[in-house]
């Protein structure tokens, strides 16, 4: 899912997303107030994805990013933790949220591509947001998958900080490896992978 335009409906719904801009390919790299993290509009699974802390390394940054995809978003850091929550669709047209998962690292360090799928990351599941936070986080899930017009399966991306919550990314085909976690909250929702792939299937017949 193009990360800039699904923050521009977020933003539209009065979901909090991060500030930043756009470069689209070719534009010169403006000064920006640091730290920023510098990633692709189109790619996954991080990568791509630069924490820049010095003014120096923006530049190459926004090359990687470009490596990936031509479109890239530079956006303020945000210290916050990351709860993911999942939505799938079912074949009565019904959105199920199963409980949602948390992933943390160090202060200062991202959850980039390493620490995805090398089993490094710190998991809490279920995630330890309050009732009214998870309330909200689902919330902005649903209404996010209708808005993007989103079919079977998403998941949603959070930042959980002091201040709310901001939206990360839309995952329109997460991962659903051993160390992946929509699988895992499914399975804790009452869909294990074998009812999970029936419901995709009748989902998009239907379709």
């Amino acid at each position: 899912m193009d990360k800039h335009a699904s923050k521009a409906v977020a933003a539209a719904l009065g979901i909090g997303v991060a500030r930043g801009l756009l470069l689209l390919p070719g534009e010169p790299v403006p000064p920006v107030v640091l730290p920023v993290v510098v990633k692709p509009t189109t790619a996954g699974s991080s990568v791509g994805v630069t924490v820049v802390t010095e003014a120096g390394r923006l530049a190459d940054a926004v090359a990687a990013a470009r490596a990936v995809g031509s479109a890239v978003l530079v956006e303020s850091y945000v210290q916050g933790r990351e709860v993911q929550v999942a939505v799938v669709e079912r074949r009565d047209g019904s959105l199920t949220v199963p409980p949602m998962i948390e992933y943390a690292v160090e202060a200062g360090d991202v959850f980039d591509t390493s620490r995805k799928y090398d089993g490094t990351a710190v998991v809490r599941f279920p995630a330890e947001v309050d009732p009214a936070t998870g309330a909200a986080l689902r919330a902005a899930a649903v209404r996010l998958f209708r808005a993007l017009g989103c079919r079977g399966l998403s998941r949603f991306d959070f930042f959980v900080t002091a201040d709310g919550f901001l939206l990360n990314e839309v995952n329109t085909m997460p991962g659903m490896t051993p160390q992946s976690g929509f699988p895992r909250m499914c399975r804790a929702g009452g869909l294990d992978l074998p009812a999970l792939a029936d419901e995709l299937v009748a989902v998009a017949l239907q379709g």
